[in-house]
Formats: structure tokens, sequence, C-alpha cells
């Protein structure tokens, strides 16, 4: 028996970056998650005034800087370096969280281990004996946000949706999650379910609903 070879190619990690930062309306304030979603900043639309947000408390917060030019004193949550826009601005990390909590952000971008179909997100602890839950600020983030979108691989190592029916791990909010942007496809999490927004070139939406699992409106 021989196994068929996809005729699709997955977006790369800054292309994934690429294709979120497409979204990013003009005017809008944006916190990125650790991980994936801080690549966002390498790839934000020239034209468009979008300020970014750091938990630890930035504003105005720019790409990474080139090599060499690293100031490990001007950090993201993640603890990478990074620059500091005209007009940005550093401030206490309470501050920070009560911008996040107070409604002041448009947009959060997050990684995530499973987000279901009606945008409940589990980011923070897979559950397992031994695991270190690292909740930081994606509770008062996925809540707090105007929008929450997941930016993630859709499917694990192993090969299973992360996008699933019901969270299996523990929760860190319950139906905030408007978007996933993943390396295969982007969807919409809706009250009724799963809608289509774009998938990568050469993947039919048959064949991402038998990847995902579950229907997919068009």
């Amino acid at each position: 028996m021989t196994m068929s070879t996809p005729t699709y190619q997955r977006r790369t990690k800054d292309q994934l970056a690429a294709r979120v930062a497409q979204d990013i309306f003009d005017g809008a304030v944006v916190n990125l998650g650790i991980g994936q979603p801080t690549l966002v900043a390498n790839h934000l639309p020239a034209g468009r005034e979008i300020v970014l947000q750091s938990e630890n408390g930035i504003l105005g917060m720019g790409p990474a800087p080139a090599a060499g030019d690293e100031d490990y004193d001007l950090i993201n949550a993640g603890k990478q370096p990074v620059t500091l826009l005209a007009g940005g601005s550093y401030f206490h990390h309470a501050d920070s969280f009560a911008m996040m909590r107070g409604g002041h952000l448009d947009i959060c971008v997050l990684g995530a281990f499973q987000v279901s179909a009606t945008g409940d997100l589990a980011n923070w602890s897979t559950g397992e004996e031994g695991a270190i839950p690292a909740v930081g600020g994606a509770m008062d983030l996925a809540i707090g946000a105007k929008q929450t979108w997941v930016m993630m691989d859709l499917l694990t190592k192993a090969g299973l949706s992360k996008v699933v029916a019901q969270c299996s791990y523990p929760l860190t909010g319950i139906g905030c999650v408007k978007r996933v942007y993943s390396d295969l496809a982007t969807l919409e999490c809706t009250p009724a379910g799963l809608k289509l927004i774009d998938t990568v070139d050469g993947l039919s939406h048959a064949e991402l609903e038998k990847l995902i699992g579950l229907p997919i409106a068009a």
C-alpha cells in the first residue's frame, strides 16, 4: 500500500507571521504573545500604523534588532531583544496588566496547545504530571483584548489536530478566540463552529476537514 504525497506546502513560520500581520488593521494596538507570535513584529505592512504592546511594560515596540545591535536592557516578554519606535515608552508591569485587563488592546496574538471550534483556548498547560504551568498573562490577554487570535501549527508532531471539538487541556479562556492562523489554513471560530477564511495552495476544503475531523463552513 502506498501513501499519497500531499500536494500542498505548509507556511513557514515567517510566512505565517506575515499572514497574521496582513490582517492587522491600521491604528490597532496589538500584543504579541511569547513564541511564534513575536515574529509578527518583523512583518507589519509598510505604511500601516500599528502600536505593539509587550506585557512586561513596553508600548511602541519595534521589530527585532539587526545582529550586533541587540540591547538586552530592551527585551520583550519572552526575553528576546527588541527595538523601540519613536514615541515608544516603558512602564511598570502593573500598568501593563491594567492596560491588558482594561480593554485597551484591539488584538492579541497568542500561541496555543488547543483551540475549540467555538473559540475556547488552552495554552498554559497540557495537564501532564510534572509539566510546568506557564500561564503568564495569557488569561488577562485572552479575555481583555477586543480580539484574540491564535497563531500555531495546525497539527501536533503526532499528526493530531490542535483545533478540536472540545479542549482536553486546562482552559485559558472560554469562547475568546476569534481566528486561528495556522501553517495550513486560517479559520474563524464562531458560536456555530468553524468557518474557513483561507487555506494554503493545494489543500482542498475536504482535505482540511479530514485533517481537523470537524465540519468547516465555507
